[in-house]
């Protein structure tokens, strides 16, 4: 009688919204899941859920081949790979050939060449892979994913990126390039959020009932998917972190960056970028990015 598969493995580090999504999303397919995060209640709750906590990057890394790194900006990926105190607790002084790593938050194209290239140092190649979608979505399997990495690195883990993703776009074999789309979708993101914010505490400065005015944009030209999630919760004055302001800050900002570095200038994109750095300044950076509504005067439909 033959014995029962065991269960495909994998470790994630950084496990707060989109992280603990994925860890959710790969438990419930059956998966072994290994995770690492710097807040314990995070791993504690996933722990419940039949993952596998540990300590350092390190650790997780002696246990698994593919190590998904889910942090929030370029210095915290630096953090992982060296370890913020110690040198032997970070990724790098783990790794070996048979792993790989899939990079997983929004980084600058050079922050995600530059971490590349100190992988391959190491023989480890990368997964350029950035997310779009929240929580949920990442959760339920149907988040996008936006990847770049060589052929054979993307058919060997072509199981893990379907089961993360029902929309796995296969960008180029660039590594960076996956960096550059997740910029670009996330710039206009900014920019459909920022001006339908304007636009909603108009119509209310008008006299218009602003759920009515939002049924007809969310059915009609003005439609976007960011606009009516974040905005139907900021008129009931729900401003729940689900994304940070600070992380539509930090992306558009950096999709700006990117534009200035090939000599386009996104001049919509920069007013956006300056809209999330305002609302930075009002208090609201840990507040969630529907709270750009807030700038514009009104925070409740009340």
């Amino acid at each position: 009688m033959t014995s029962p598969a065991m269960p495909q493995s994998v470790g994630i580090i950084g496990v707060g919204n989109m992280g603990g999504g994925m860890a959710k999303r790969l438990l419930s397919q059956g998966w072994a899941v290994h995770v690492c995060d710097i807040d314990a209640h995070k791993t504690t709750a996933l722990q419940s859920l039949g993952a596998t906590v540990h300590a350092t990057p390190h650790a997780l890394a002696q246990q698994v081949h593919t190590v998904i790194v889910c942090v929030v900006n370029a210095q915290d990926v630096q953090d992982v790979l060296s370890g913020t105190t110690d040198a032997s607790h970070g990724l790098l002084s783990a790794l070996q050939a048979h792993h790989t790593v899939m990079l997983c938050p929004t980084l600058s194209p050079e922050d995600v060449e530059n971490t590349a290239a100190q992988l391959m140092a190491h023989q480890v190649p990368t997964i350029d892979a950035p997310m779009s979608g929240g929580p949920l979505r990442a959760e339920q399997g149907t988040m996008s994913l936006m990847v770049a990495c060589e052929d054979d690195i993307f058919t060997a883990h072509e199981n893990l990126l379907n089961t993360l993703s029902s929309q796995v776009f296969r960008i180029s074999q660039r590594v960076g390039d996956g960096a550059r789309t997740k910029l670009a979708n996330n710039l206009l993101a900014g920019i459909n959020l920022v001006g339908a914010a304007q636009v909603l505490a108009m119509a209310q400065r008008m006299g218009l009932d602003p759920s009515k005015t939002l049924d007809v944009m969310e059915r009609s030209s003005g439609q976007s998917w960011i606009s009516a999630d974040r905005l139907r919760r900021a008129l009931v004055n729900d401003y729940a972190p689900r994304a940070h302001v600070t992380l539509l800050e930090k992306d558009t900002r950096l999709a700006v960056q990117a534009g200035d570095a090939v000599g386009f200038t996104p001049a919509l994109g920069r007013l956006a970028a300056d809209v999330f750095a305002q609302a930075h300044a009002a208090g609201l950076a840990e507040e969630d990015d529907a709270s750009v509504f807030k700038l514009y005067g009104q925070s409740s439909a009340s």
